[in-house]
């Protein structure tokens, strides 16, 4: 085994310290509900692994969480995006403004103003700490080329963008409010000591994703790293001794592949549609043209009524072109996301498998060495062989119990997602098939008002 294996094994270990495997939980019941200051090195078990622990749970947070009985509640909207800046340094500001009953949050009704990347950066912050636990951390939009250059070099004015870009600020805007409300519905995520600031702080700067620029070289970087882990990703193959796990991963892959067909004909349905209101409009012009030119007077009102009627046609043709957009193509999109933050928790738990077989043929090296030791009877190396035995012992137990955890929280978290998956489904259905018989029985009074000025033309 490569030293650089070795490396990962030893890396592995600290990733795993930075968060509290136990999530913060205490076995003392009066200890304080204060953040937990904890040495940043410790010994474990009287090795040599270097343990490096952080502050970001604290038991109170998870306190709160293993009490939470549906009593609490978190509300975020994202509104008012304002353009900052001229030019290519220029940026969009949000309103966030949040409601909540949450104890940890210092106060019930707040706002602040956040930019794009500090979406980005609360993301990363939330996945550095928590998918290697096994977590479900929803995606945050990805970045629009496009859009964004096309905002940031458009005139400045009091709503960002000219004509195509205010539809485009609004679906980010939308983007962000969907994203940052999944996020706060996570249990443990909405209690995140990052996660918090992020809504309360007054603070103009937050730690930002770095490198969000369009085009830099760590961007390149970052594009070809993701391509190796997702090589390794396919690459490696897990023997895999639980069946929750089989069925599970393929339950998620047809389900993603299924999605992303939905997806992909609901991206149709939008665009034809609002083909089909812009033809209506033509329509309309075409009507009010002719019924200018007609001499029969009768038959040239009812020409001016339909022009009238194909009009209101087209608004509100144009208006189930947005539901079919953002009621259900956005709804699936987001899924789709959440479907990749699954994956990427189940190739974490690959990960933590692969660390532990590599502890355990380390081990079954040093054993070896060990007996070779014994056999030659070279006393001056048997010490320091048994520690080596002693050490990686160690090690394997980590890593099983490691693998063990994030095997167990990855399966709550889906019990979790598949309750959440169901509810979402449902309450999306129904909004949209109600959305859409509303907009329906408003087109069918439009003709029915329409119909005594087509009965009198004589």
């Amino acid at each position: 085994m490569s030293m650089e294996t070795v490396d990962d094994l030893h890396d592995l270990q600290r990733d795993f310290a930075d968060v509290d495997i136990n999530n913060g939980v205490s076995n003392i019941d009066d200890e304080p509900d204060e953040e937990e200051e904890v040495p940043a090195v410790a010994a474990v078990a009287n090795n040599n692994i270097e343990v490096v622990m952080h502050r970001r749970i604290s038991s109170g947070n998870m306190q709160d969480v293993l009490s939470d009985s549906g009593d609490y509640f978190i509300e975020i909207a994202v509104s008012e995006p304002q353009k900052v800046g001229d030019g290519m340094s220029s940026y969009l500001t949000y309103k966030v403004t949040t409601r909540t009953n949450i104890p940890k949050f210092k106060r019930t009704d707040f706002s602040t103003l956040r930019r794009f990347s500090d979406f980005l950066g609360i993301h990363d912050l939330l996945a550095s700490k928590y998918i290697k636990l096994g977590k479900i951390v929803p995606p945050a939009p990805s970045k629009n080329i496009l859009g964004t250059t096309k905002v940031k070099i458009s005139p400045q004015q009091s709503e960002p963008g000219a004509g195509v870009n205010v539809e485009w600020v609004e679906q980010r805007r939308a983007a962000l409010e969907r994203f940052i409300n999944r996020t706060a519905q996570h249990p443990v995520l909405r209690v995140d000591l990052d996660f918090i600031n992020f809504l309360e702080s007054d603070q103009v700067e937050l730690p930002r994703a770095v490198n969000t620029a369009t085009l830099s070289g760590a961007a390149v970087v970052r594009l070809f790293n993701k391509v190796g882990e997702t090589v390794n990703k396919i690459t490696y193959k897990m023997d895999e001794n639980d069946p929750w796990f089989d069925e599970k991963i393929t339950e998620v892959e047809n389900l993603d592949a299924n999605l992303q067909r939905l997806y992909s004909a609901l991206k149709s349905l939008v665009t034809t549609r609002k083909e089909l209101a812009n033809l209506t409009g033509l329509v309309a012009k075409s009507a009010a043209m002719l019924s200018t030119c007609e001499e029969h007077t009768g038959l040239s009102r009812a020409l001016s009524s339909l022009a009238d009627t194909e009009e209101k046609i087209e608004i509100l043709r144009a208006e189930q072109s947005n539901s079919d957009f953002y009621i259900l193509a956005e709804f699936v999109k987001d899924y789709l996301g959440l479907f990749g933050a699954i994956k990427s928790a189940f190739h974490e738990r690959v990960k933590v498998f692969q660390y532990w077989q590599n502890a355990q043929v380390q081990l079954t090296k040093r054993r070896e060495n060990r007996g070779r030791y014994e056999m030659a009877n070279r006393t001056d190396k048997l010490e320091q062989a048994h520690q080596e035995v002693e050490e990686w012992q160690v090690k394997v137990q980590r890593c099983q119990q490691q693998f063990e955890e994030i095997s167990t929280e990855i399966k709550k978290e889906m019990e979790r997602f598949e309750l959440s998956r169901v509810k979402d489904f449902k309450n999306s259905i129904i909004r949209y098939i109600e959305d859409q018989m509303a907009h329906q029985q408003q087109i069918i009074s439009y003709w029915e008002a329409f119909i005594p000025c087509a009965r009198e033309i004589v």
